[in-house]
């Protein structure tokens, strides 16, 4: 804009009328004066105007600014604008709101909102634009919007009198309701769950309970709420149960399982409870959770039931199932202890007479007097149990001889005959028994139930009221095999197995490079005998796995020693399959190596025969990496007799393997075993194992095997199993001048 255009018709009269009269003809001195005047004050009136169109400028482009921020402030806000003529329709809006409605805002313009208003919102929508509430102040409402996009906004409206046109703010409220609906859901769930819920703080002090909380414990939420938990604590629980479960919570941040809890009142009762941590993002637990319930009726159900199925309903003695369970534990644990067991089948004589006679109520009665007599008769050890009718089985425990059963059959002999008085009726019965004695006639529980049986039936073909023994001249094989168990345990108390060892060397460098631990038993009667005399009646007897781990325990004490002495070699022990599988094993090698610092793990190798671990591969292939985790080494011995399979090299976890002396021996001279030997060094190879040879007879075997790439062996050649006193000797003298013996 010019200055010109800016001036007042007031400035253009007053600037004519001056210059006319300075460039007119002037009449006199004083119209002079009087236009020189005339022009000053218009000049000073052009300075204000000027001054007064800067101010203007400025504040134009001040507004100009604030318009085009205004602008932003409305486009950019972070809620919706809409402003909507009378009729409703939308004249202005801003990206929030068409965000909100989905929809492009050159398109918005001049729809209708309340299209965009679920159907059943229409209603309160319509009534906040009602022109008889347009000049009140309406308070906001929630909107559920139209349309798949699920929606809530909360709409606040104004009505502009000047322009007549209404003016709303949508905020999306749609992630908080549904938050207040979650919240709701949990109080709900919270408040009419049938478990008790129990809130507590890192310390245990309980910050909310629910309803069925105090339902169960009789405490109301005033009661507990700043108390410790532990004012629910009963005395059935000892110490280490809470220690256990604490300890459960910091490891996994839960625990579940069943405890005994006390009421209000003082009732104790049982519970099924679930305890979760809540914690922080730091890991730190700030809450615990409890859920229980009362399980103190549905338990003493269950506890009937099992008892109603394990136990005879008429004489409450075991039943036949419960004998199924009973009978097999009792078997072993004697056959760990190494002491015999009877299964007595006894039968009733004359009990049909006295059902015929009296009715089935007075046999009743009489199974019932005649089950507690034999009860009484019986050891605290034995079972008696109720298998049908008239018979039962009684299971006695813990004999030395079979003789040790026989003052305890007289016993339930003279229980069963004694004359029992029934009200005014005197009844007089008997008992038929027959016996079978494990391991005498075998370690199965239902063989040696038919064994008994079978003897029962002779015994009561001989004239009732007697006992019978199954077989009860036992096999000379038997009478052997049990012998021979208990000379083994009698050796094995009075110390008289010993150990030899037989050095392993590197053929190439012919180094002394370990060496295997050889069992002797030094017998008082027949001298020293060799493993094979005596092993193999153990191999499947719990005694084995206590000879094994003698001589585990002998082995690191010797290994401890020869560390003393400056001898560090490892030295290899034979596992018996027996052994192997029990499932204390990793337990007691733990302990064992515990006991002895000085010794590394790494100084013991494991022996497993190829065949032990074929019939549960993936129980001994975990075993195996178990220990090796320990730092124990694994070889398969006697490799190439058993069942061999590559998968059975791939899955046992071993570091390496032993060929058996059988075939190195007689490899020299027979094509079949080079060819075998051949082959395992070469399985070996493609593996990653080691191979290690037995029966190394001589410096010829010795070259063969190294032609191979076997470079370790030992045997005879090398030298004979030795004492662990002439070791270290042998060793300085094999370093000084290695012999090799024919």
């Amino acid at each position: 804009m010019s200055k010109d255009s800016r001036r007042l018709p007031t400035d253009a009269k007053l600037l004519k009328e001056a210059e006319s009269r300075l460039y007119g003809d002037p009449s006199s001195p004083a119209e002079v004066a009087d236009a020189s005047r005339l022009l000053y004050e218009l000049q000073v009136h052009q300075i204000e105007l000027k001054l007064q169109n800067e101010q203007l400028i400025n504040i134009t482009n001040t507004a100009e600014i604030a318009a085009a921020s205004f602008t932003d402030l409305y486009n950019f806000a972070p809620v919706g604008y809409v402003t909507l003529n009378l009729k409703g329709d939308i004249t202005r809006s801003n990206f929030a709101a068409a965000k909100l409605l989905d929809m492009a805002r050159s398109r918005l313009q001049g729809a209708r909102l309340a299209a965009f208003v679920a159907q059943k919102d229409l209603l309160k929508f319509n009534n906040l634009l009602s022109p008889s509430n347009i000049h009140d102040i309406q308070p906001g409402c929630e909107i559920e919007l139209a349309g798949t996009l699920e929606k809530t906004v909360q709409m606040d409206i104004s009505f502009d009198d000047n322009n007549l046109e209404y003016r709303l703010v949508l905020t999306d409220i749609s992630e908080r309701k549904k938050a207040e609906i979650k919240l709701q859901l949990a109080a709900s769930v919270f408040s009419h769950s049938h478990e008790g819920i129990m809130i507590t703080d890192a310390s245990g002090t309980i910050i909310e309970v629910n309803d069925t909380f105090s339902q169960i414990t009789g405490l109301t939420r005033i009661e507990v709420l700043g108390k410790n938990s532990d004012i629910l604590k009963s005395d059935n629980q000892s110490p280490e149960f809470y220690e256990a479960r604490q300890h459960t919570l910091l490891e996994k941040s839960y625990w579940y399982g069943e405890m005994w809890n006390k009421r209000k009142d003082g009732e104790v009762y049982l519970e099924m409870q679930a305890i979760s941590a809540v914690r922080d993002i730091t890991g730190k637990t700030q809450h615990y959770v409890s859920l229980f319930t009362d399980i103190t009726k549905s338990k003493a159900n269950q506890q009937q039931l099992e008892h109603a199925a394990n136990y005879d309903s008429l004489t409450n003695l075991p039943n036949r199932v419960l004998l199924a369970d009973r009978l097999p534990i009792s078997l072993i644990q004697c056959q760990r202890h190494l002491k015999m067991l009877a299964v007595v089948y006894i039968d009733l004589d004359g009990f049909k007479q006295v059902n015929d006679t009296y009715g089935h109520d007075m046999g009743d009665k009489l199974l019932i007097s005649i089950s507690q007599h034999m009860k009484d008769a019986l050891r605290e050890c034995d079972t008696l149990a109720r298998i049908g009718g008239d018979e039962f089985v009684a299971v006695l425990d813990d004999l030395e001889t079979p003789n040790d059963c026989k003052p305890i059959l007289k016993r339930l002999l003279k229980a069963t005959s004694e004359t029992i008085a029934l009200g005014d009726v005197l009844l007089n019965v008997s008992a038929s028994m027959g016996v079978a004695i494990s391991p005498k006639n075998g370690s199965n529980a239902d063989l040696l139930i038919r064994e008994a049986d079978k003897a029962m039936y002779v015994a009561k073909e001989s004239g009732k009221n007697r006992y019978h023994f199954f077989d009860e001249h036992a096999s000379t094989e038997t009478k052997i095999l049990y012998e021979n168990l208990n000379a083994v345990r009698h050796a094995l108390t009075q110390d008289q197995f010993l150990l030899h060892y037989q050095p392993k060397i590197n053929m190439s460098t012919l180094k002394v490079v370990g060496m295997e631990a050889l069992i002797r038993w030094k017998h008082p009667k027949k001298g020293l005998l060799e493993p094979s005399q005596f092993l193999p009646f153990i191999e499947n007897n719990p005694i084995r796995i206590e000879l094994g781990a003698w001589i585990i325990n002998r082995v690191l004490a010797q290994i401890s020693q020869w560390n003393e002495q400056g001898l560090d070699l490892p030295v290899s022990v034979n596992v018996a399959a027996y052994q192997l599988h029990d499932k204390h094993f990793y337990e007691q090698l733990t302990t064992a190596l515990g006991a002895h610092q000085n010794v590394q793990p790494g100084q013991l190798e494991l022996e497993i025969l190829e065949t032990s671990g074929l019939d549960r591969m993936t129980q001994v292939s975990a075993l195996i990496s178990d220990c090796k985790k320990l730092g124990v080494n694994f070889s398969l011995d006697d490799f190439g007799t058993g069942y061999s399979s590559l998968s059975h090299l791939k899955n046992l976890p071993a570091d390496s393997l032993k060929i058996d002396q059988s075939f190195v021996q007689d490899m020299l001279t027979n094509p079949d075993d080079l060819a075998i030997v051949q082959g395992i060094i070469s399985l070996a190879e493609v593996f990653g194992r080691s191979v290690i040879a037995e029966g190394v007879e001589s410096e010829a075997h010795a070259n063969k095997l190294l032609s191979m790439n076997c470079k370790i062996g030992q045997g005879f050649g090398i030298a004979r199993p030795m004492p662990p006193d002439d070791l270290p000797a042998w060793v300085k003298s094999w370093h000084a001048s290695p012999i090799w013996k024919a």
